[in-house]
């Protein structure tokens, strides 16, 4: 594995604004937002409305990414996908979700997930996870992937990879009539296999007009995910898969989650709706 030293917080810079014209979340301004009450399963219309935010959330992750390289910051990464999402009249969700200072979450080596992006300048070697969600016409569409930084040791590739594979995998295992917790199943199973660790206490969700609307999805077999699938229901899949522990920290700044053995560790992401015969991806560039 990479001998790079452990990463530290840096400098954040002050928070990026946004017109007033774009419409924020009704969160923004407020400590936390208000709890959702709504189905899971959504009509034709906020389906198509959340294809439209998953569009935009993934062109601008994919905009960022472009600029991943050893010498640009976190926080340089934070404007280009700000300046995306704001330009094509999108907010993004992040910024003033509970105090979130940022417009996507940028989570280096060892963060599981949750980076606030700052003055960190990336290093030859590093992996860094981009997460990021907008909010248009009423609604988010969420994505999240883990990009290479320069020549990247073969241990954290394969990792990369198979997280990579394993959000695939699971994708394919969505199906109405089953049961959530086919979709964390897959995952551990696959992960298994290479002995990684897959992270417990942080999840998919539930997405729609709410950023999260209160449904869960583990990523390993809970016995608690019964809910059963169906058309029309939309979430996110998120593995979170790690070379040591699934065991966690957390900095002072209450956001950043690091591997409690300080082991590398990534993550990828789409938002779905289950269709009648499997799933759909609604971020897709």
């Amino acid at each position: 594995m990479s001998g790079q030293s452990l990463l530290v917080p840096g400098e954040l810079s002050p928070a990026r604004s946004v017109p007033g014209n774009i419409r924020r979340p009704e969160y923004v301004g407020k400590p936390a937002p208000t709890p959702y009450t709504g189905p899971e399963v959504q009509d034709s219309d906020t389906i198509e409305r959340m294809r439209i935010a998953g569009r935009i959330a993934a062109q601008a992750m994919e905009e960022a990414a472009k600029h991943i390289s050893p010498g640009v910051t976190t926080d340089e990464l934070d404007r280009v996908a700000h300046d995306f999402m704001v330009d094509h009249g999108a907010y993004p969700s992040t910024l003033g979700y509970r105090g979130y200072p940022k417009s996507l979450c940028s989570s280096v080596n060892e963060v599981i997930c949750h980076g606030i992006p700052d003055s960190t300048v990336l290093r030859d070697g590093d992996i860094v996870n981009l997460d990021v969600t907008a909010y248009i016409n009423g609604v988010h569409g969420d994505n999240n992937a883990t990009y290479l930084c320069g020549d990247v040791d073969e241990e954290s590739r394969l990792l990369v990879e198979r997280t990579r594979e394993s959000l695939a995998r699971a994708i394919k295992a969505v199906k109405p009539g089953r049961q959530i917790n086919v979709i964390g199943r897959v995952i551990e199973s696959y992960a298994k296999r290479f002995g990684y660790g897959v992270v417990r206490d942080f999840t998919g969700h539930g997405i729609n007009s709410s950023f999260h609307s209160g449904l869960i999805i583990p990523h390993y077999d809970s016995p608690h995910a019964t809910t059963v699938m169906q058309p029309g229901m939309t979430f996110t899949i998120e593995p979170m898969l790690t070379l040591g522990t699934h065991e966690y920290d957390m900095w002072d700044d209450g956001w950043t989650v690091v591997t409690k053995d300080r082991r590398r560790t990534a993550q990828f992401e789409h938002t779905l709706v289950v269709t009648e015969t499997g799933a759909e991806i609604l971020t897709l560039p």
